[in-house]
């Protein structure tokens, strides 16, 4: 493999980002490419996109040109021929998937990239795998955190026989019923856990998470591991509003030590490399901490990482470009984010290069729409 090339400035660097869908549930690579952007990037930004109508497509102030991609389930040779196409069209030197749904996608092929010199800065598979949904209370157990009572089960029969053990006999909070990649959803009944079961496994396969819910609030910490057990940054957040689904809408940096001291623990005993999302319940009555999930990449508000004075997504660029690493100041609390919907013009022809050729090239940003 190759080394890094660590002549030069990696805000010169050609970098492509993944995961451009921008809806209510937005995917991490528009905030990704912000914080890139803020932190003084100036060379080629490239949007790799699963869909055309993926909104950050469309937004000229961050990407220079953006690529269809196929999905991860046509496997690894279709995601390696277009990313070589990409390298074809100019410099790229950096690659950072957004979805966890890639990840494995991009280990396999990593050989392959470093050799056409397209670096990352991902986990090893053993980290990647042991953060999994269907591993994470044996993980937590095996490393004394707290856990919420959990169960995987890969049949109905199996969902059956763990329900009384999950479900709240009070009936105040529910069972959360999960998929191995994404999907999250509250059943109170067992007969709303089946029928939860067969919709995700649908989509997602199997096996399905379920999880007791406790009552208490939510935090979340943005992470970046060195990949030696040392902790590069952190930037804890609590929600301050939430969508239909949960997901956070807004929220504010805080400052709890304990929210550190877990997230160094938490990348030591993984020996993560990369970017990483630790969701966190803090029990109403005891006030302790609960590893609730392990997203193995940036989370969509990263955004407010660099607001809050640690820009994490050009922290993950330096290193992975060979830059000397740097100290990074401790995040400021009490920095708060909300998302707004903005439309963003374009012009139509955008939409047709990328129906015809997957590939729109977007002009400067000081140059006109052309007309259609």
């Amino acid at each position: 493999m190759t080394a890094p090339n660590q002549r030069g400035d990696w805000r010169d660097a050609g970098i492509a980002v993944s995961g451009l869908n921008a809806a209510d549930n937005p995917a991490p690579g528009v905030a990704v490419a912000r914080s890139l952007r803020d932190a003084g990037h100036r060379g080629r930004l490239v949007g790799l996109a699963y869909d055309a109508m993926d909104a950050g497509i469309y937004n000229r102030q961050l990407f220079d040109e953006v690529y269809l991609i196929p999905f991860p389930s046509r496997g690894s040779d279709a995601l390696l021929h277009h990313l070589r196409l990409v390298r074809q069209q100019g410099r790229l030197d950096l690659v950072i998937p957004t979805l966890d749904s890639e990840l494995e996608l991009y280990l396999t092929l990593q050989p392959e990239l470093e050799e056409a010199g397209i670096h990352s800065f991902l986990p090893d598979e053993g980290g990647l795998a042991m953060r999994a949904k269907s591993r994470l209370a044996e993980f937590c157990r095996k490393h004394d955190f707290q856990v919420p009572p959990t169960e995987v089960v890969h049949s109905l029969e199996g969902l059956r026989d763990v329900w009384e053990d999950l479900c709240d006999p009070d009936g105040r909070e529910p069972v959360y019923v999960k998929g191995i990649f994404y999907d999250a959803r509250k059943a109170w009944t067992v007969e709303q856990a089946m029928s939860s079961f067969v919709e995700i496994s649908a989509r997602w396969g199997l096996p399905i998470i379920l999880q007791r819910g406790l009552a208490g609030f939510e935090y979340n910490i943005c992470c970046l591991g060195d990949g030696e057990g040392g902790l590069v940054g952190a930037v804890p957040m609590r929600k301050l509003g939430v969508t239909e689904k949960g997901k956070a809408w807004s929220g504010v940096t805080v400052g709890d030590p304990r929210l550190l001291e877990l997230a160094r623990a938490m990348i030591a005993a993984l020996k993560w490399r990369g970017p990483c999302e630790l969701e966190i319940l803090c029990e109403e009555e005891t006030e302790r901490l609960h590893l609730i999930e392990i997203n193995p990449r940036f989370p969509a508000w990263c955004y407010l990482c660099a607001g809050a004075g640690q820009n994490l997504p050009a922290a993950l660029a330096r290193r992975a470009l060979g830059g000397a690493p740097e100290v990074l100041p401790p995040a400021r609390s009490g920095v708060i984010y909300s998302r707004a919907a903005v439309d963003i013009i374009c012009d139509l022809g955008v939409l047709e290069d990328l129906s015809v050729s997957g590939r729109a090239v977007h002009p400067s940003s000081g140059e006109a729409p052309r007309e259609c």
